[in-house]
């Protein structure tokens, strides 16, 4: 089952400019059965009850995104982890692409 995070009346920013998801060697993620490189670009959303900074991971293209542009996150997925005591929730997208003037919520 997938869990989708509904980003419509969210205010989406970047926070840190999309770097490569990398594996304990150093060396770039690719996603199973495409090969596709893996991005990692963090990003504050703000709604009517607070915000929250999370990173979300894009398969294909580098995002072309950069630091204080607001942002469309596309079919946002959240994945819930559990690891030996830790665990959380991971986030990924089909995409972050630069917000357009009618998506940004305002005051």
């Amino acid at each position: 089952m997938k869990l989708y995070v509904d980003t419509n009346g969210k205010q989406v920013t970047v926070t840190k400019d999309p770097t490569e998801k990398a594996d304990q060697n150093g060396r770039q993620k690719t996603e199973r059965g495409t090969g596709r490189p893996m991005w990692s670009t963090q990003v504050f959303v703000l709604d009517d009850d607070g915000g929250e900074v999370i990173t979300v991971t894009t398969a294909g293209e580098k995002p072309n995104v950069k630091v204080g542009q607001s942002v469309a996150v596309s079919k946002l997925e959240a994945l819930p982890w559990h690891q030996e005591s830790r665990g959380g929730v991971a986030f990924r997208a089909e995409e972050i692409k630069a917000a357009s003037l009618s998506s940004v919520k305002t005051g």
